[in-house]
This record gives C-alpha cells, structure tokens and sequence, in this order.
C-alpha cells in the first residue's frame, strides 16, 4: 500500500523491497525451528510446515500442554501479527473504511487495519510471532524487532503509516495515539494478534490520492450513533472493528454525550 505522502521513487521502491521480501521469505524458513522454546509449561515437541508463503505458515505442532501428560497434535496457521486503529476526528465521529474483502465476496465497512510487515524485522513469522510475545506488554506498545538488524518500525509507526494508507488521515499535530492492548484473532486455529490503537484527533492528508491497487471503494466518518445502529444491523461484522469497539467502551473512550 503507498502513502499519501510518497512520491514515485518511494513507491517505487516499496515495490521493490515487496518483491525481495517474497523471494526470501521462504529462505528465512529455519529460523521457525529457532522459536520453538518452552515455556510456562507448554512445549512444541515437533512441527511439520505444509505451506508457507509471504503472509502465512502452516503446520501441524505437536504440542505438550501443561495439563496433559501426551502430546496433543494441532494444525495451526502462523499469522503475521496487525494493527487495528480506531481514527477519531475533532468532532467526535469515527472515519471507517469500505473494502472488498475477497474471502468472503462481499463489501464491508471496518476501521483501517494492516499487517505489520516482517521485512522490516527482518525474520520469519514464527520468530516475528515469538518476538512480540515476548517483547508486548499489556498496553499494546511493542517493536517490530530484531536482534542484530537495522533500524525498524515500531508498531506505533506501522499503524499510522495504514492510517494514512487506507483511510487518507493522519494524526494531527496536537493528536495523541494511544494504544489499547492487543487481542487474539481466532485462537482456535492461528497466533494472529491484532494491536489496537486510537488515534485522535486526525485529519485529512493533504492532497492524497488513494492507490488503485487498494481494494478500498469509500471511507467516511460516522457518529458514535450511527456505528453502533451499524453493529446492531450487522452492517459492521468483521472481528477486529468490533473487537475494538469493545475496547474503546471499556476504556470509557467513546464520546460521553453518545454512549
């Protein structure tokens, strides 16, 4: 995805890094053995990879829980880890995005998300996945990091850089973005987490012009109201806005006069 602030070179050279990044990932595949530690009990005792490629693994672990005394076997898809933020305006209302959404063949309205990318880190999604459940702490802040590379993205500055991406905001110069913890996408079969941020107040990139290659066809901003009649007609379905939403009213982070 290009930002509104790039610039023919730099979207050239985002393609370019994109192209390198799939032509070694599967070369970075060992360091998926490197992460399989034991910890608080839990132990992979093997694992066998079927399928891999730039975005996902997946394996079938044989796994010794802390509660059993056999190895359970599971078949798990590794999942490159995201943000979700939550883009709040000056006046209260929520700018939520319309994208295709291909699995499931239909359009729906969501708030900006995006993976965060391994390139950066410079390791597999296995490592990368080990990586943040070490480093995360409970508010969400952690780094897209590696020992012994370059200089990386924090997971702050991935989620503003989709900001700008897939909706066209950015954070304002007075703005604050405050992170809300993280969540498990679908424990049941993959270790994706989903970083939850807020972003408020944001505006509108200046002169920005979406990417074709999005699959995005609208972004607009809605009142606290009209999301919530969105979610109560299942016009808004998809995990991470709800989840999300679910996190702003815990934090007692919607707009008092709308709650």
């Amino acid at each position: 995805m290009r930002s509104c602030c790039d610039g023919p070179n730099q979207a050239s050279a985002r393609k370019s890094s994109q192209t390198s990044r799939h032509l070694s990932f599967a070369f970075r595949r060992t360091i998926h053995n490197l992460s399989r530690v034991k910890q608080d009990g839990w132990e992979t005792m093997s694992s066998e990879r079927h399928f891999a490629n730039a975005h996902l693994e997946v394996v079938t672990d044989q796994v010794q829980t802390p509660t059993r005394s056999k190895p359970r076997s599971w078949t798990v898809v590794h999942r490159k880890a995201a943000v979700i933020i939550a883009p709040m305006t000056r006046n209260d209302k929520i700018v939520l995005i319309c994208q295709e959404r291909i699995p499931i063949r239909t359009t729906i309205w969501e708030m900006p998300s995006g993976q965060i990318d391994n390139s950066v880190a410079g390791v597999g999604l296995s490592a990368v996945a080990s990586a943040l459940r070490s480093t995360a702490t409970e508010d969400g802040s952690a780094k897209a990091d590696a020992p012994s590379h370059r200089a990386v993205e924090t997971i702050e500055q991935v989620a503003l850089r989709e900001l700008r991406e897939e909706a066209g905001y950015e954070l304002a110069k007075d703005g604050d973005l405050i992170p809300l913890g993280y969540y498990f996408t679908s424990p049941g079969f993959t270790d994706e987490r989903g970083y939850f941020f807020l972003a408020r107040p944001v505006e509108p990139c200046p002169n920005y012009v979406r990417d074709e290659a999005e699959s995005i066809l609208d972004c607009r901003a809605f009142s606290v109201s009209e999301i919530r009649r969105m979610i109560v007609e299942s016009e808004i379905r998809d995990a991470n806005t709800l989840s999300m939403w679910a996190r702003l009213s815990a934090h007692d982070l919607l707009p008092a006069r709308e709650r």
